[in-house]
């Protein structure tokens, strides 16, 4: 297989840098072929024909009548039919543009294991989060409550020892903070730096709450704590004099790792929210991590059991309206598979997609956009499943395979083992590789991502990988890459406590909203607490009387 109108050495410089790109080529040895794989990804040509104003009336004869429609099958439109379906709701349509709902959480399977496509772990909960409790006890998850009421997870669902470890200099160390080769002045940084995380750990408002919770809505919305989010990260730890080149790494790792960007992209709200948010106490110790193979998928797997046959995929909607007796909705959507429109009457939709979707396909979003509010940027990441016949051999004195074995010297995250939860340390596996990317304009950024195919990426990912593991290529079997345009919502400075994002989760009429754009913060957590806070405002506008999980 080729590489297209790229030379390999452009390719792995434009992606990889320079130096590698001469190491990868030094020689001029012959490349053995790439091996087989295939491209997955949304369906660009369906989204972009929204983007470009893509509105088809159904015929008379193609209406239905469903009292709730659910627009989008990600966690937050599947989190929403969850909460209809717990309180005995079942009168719903949920409606996805792609062959599968799941979003970036979805997975996929081969004849060893099953592996994830985007998000793959959740921090064990805490009490606060009702609804993802609610789920992993309803999940067989949780074996009960602690002395402090803290919901236990079941040890299986752990993540197994050893967790992560980094490549750094032709050598692999545990942990993620590079201890090996630090100076004096390096680890002093550290310990400020975990001295400030410590103090927002302890920071309690007038109210009780912790500066940053999980979901959002759980913590703080004191001034003290949002006026974080008026400046970059960057520019947080160069007023602390945090100045350490590995501690800026170990930061921006973070940053990469759940948002897709850099320090000077991150809003210091955000960048103190990931190691904030994910203590429970006040003695450092992270939750521990609840992972499966498929990642992610495991969850969006069960609720997608629950929603059941009301789940109709290859159906994008392309409109929300009021009907013309003023008193219903009218959602139109395309079918994909039949190249027909459909529409739905319906006295309750909620919106589960992205902004830059919703405000163009909600009416009366549509004809009142303010061109001068900013929509939100938004992440492009490359996710490549790469399946080996065997382990890559370890080098004498290196610290063994983890779940996740990050690259410090490379822009990608590295990769996780598919195999890791199964206890299965020996022969074939499937590593999950991550590359955000994340160019300073998020527009850029979606360009360079669709401007390299499936054997581009799948040799930037191998070449990658061959700088720790140099008999990765000839132990791959197979490469299939995902390309997620719009993977994640980046939360820039003053975006995450912004007073439009803040109104943007408010009904309009009986228009209800529900995505983790509507915190600027793309966990799980967010987008199952904004699917279950509109199926629950939903259930009061129809009657029912329940118990809130949101928060």
């Amino acid at each position: 297989m080729g590489l297209g109108a790229w030379t390999r050495r452009d390719l792995l410089a434009s992606f990889l840098a320079a130096p590698v790109a001469a190491a990868a080529c030094r020689g001029g040895a012959a490349v053995p072929p790439l091996p087989p794989g295939e491209l997955a990804g949304p369906s660009f040509e369906l989204g972009h024909r929204l983007r470009d104003g893509f509105r088809p009336e159904p015929a008379a004869e193609a209406w239905d009548d469903v009292p709730v429609v659910i627009a989008g099958g990600g966690v937050a439109g599947l989190a929403a039919a969850w909460r209809l379906e717990r309180a005995g709701f079942e009168r719903f349509l949920l409606l996805e543009l792609e062959p599968e709902s799941g979003g970036t959480s979805r997975a996929g399977q081969s004849g060893v294991v099953a592996y994830p496509w985007g998000a793959h772990y959740i921090p064990a909960p805490l009490k606060e989060d009702r609804a993802l409790v609610a789920l992993l006890d309803e999940m067989g998850v949780l074996e009960g409550r602690d002395a402090r009421g803290e919901p236990i997870v079941a040890e299986q669902f752990l993540c197994r020892d050893p967790e992560e470890r980094v490549f750094h200099r032709g050598r692999w160390y545990e942990g993620l903070y590079l201890n090996a080769g630090a100076s004096d002045d390096d680890l002093y940084q550290y310990g400020r730096f975990v001295a400030e995380v410590r103090k927002w750990i302890a920071f309690r408002d007038g109210r009780g709450r912790r500066a940053f919770g999980l979901p959002v809505a759980a913590g703080s919305d004191d001034a003290d704590v949002i006026s974080l989010d008026r400046m970059t990260m960057a520019d947080w730890m160069g007023e602390r004099a945090l100045t350490s080149e590995r501690l800026r790494w170990y930061v921006e790792y973070a940053c990469r790792d759940d948002y897709g960007s850099k320090l000077e992209q991150t809003s210091a709200w955000a960048g103190l929210f990931y190691f904030c948010s994910r203590v429970g106490g006040l003695d450092d110790a992270a939750q521990p991590l609840v992972t499966w193979p498929e990642g992610n998928g495991r969850l969006v797997a069960h609720l997608a059991g629950v929603a059941g046959p009301r789940v109709r995929t290859r159906a994008a909607v392309t409109d929300v309206r009021v009907a013309a007796d003023g008193r219903r909705l009218e959602v139109v959507a395309w079918d994909a598979k039949t190249d027909t429109a459909f529409g739905v009457r319906c006295d309750r939709a909620i919106v589960a997609t992205p902004g830059h979707l919703t405000r163009r396909i909600v009416a009366s979003i549509r004809d009142g956009y303010s061109p001068d509010r900013p929509a939100p940027a938004y992440g492009a990441w490359m996710v490549a499943n790469i399946h080996l016949s065997d382990r890559p051999k370890l080098r004498p004195g290196n610290f063994p395979m983890c779940w996740d074995n990050v690259l410090v010297e490379s822009p990608s995250l590295g990769y996780v083992v598919a195999t890791h939860q199964t206890e299965l340390d020996r022969g074939p596996t499937v590593l999950t590789y991550y590359y955000p990317l994340t160019d300073s304009n998020a527009r850029e950024g979606q360009r360079r991502l669709l401007s390299a195919g499936r054997d581009e990426w799948a040799e930037v990912a191998l070449s990658d990988l061959s700088m720790a593991h140099p008999d990765v290529r000839e132990l791959a079997t197979r490469v299939d890459v995902m390309r997620w345009g719009h993977a994640m919502v980046r939360p820039e400075p003053g975006a995450v406590w912004d007073d439009a994002r803040r109104r943007a989760a408010a009904p309009i009429g009986g228009v209800h909203f529900a995505h983790t754009d509507l915190s600027r913060i793309a966990l799980f957590e967010e987008a199952l607490a904004h699917g279950v806070r509109a199926g629950e405002e939903v259930l009061a506008a129809l009657g029912f009387r329940v118990e809130a999980l949101a928060g």
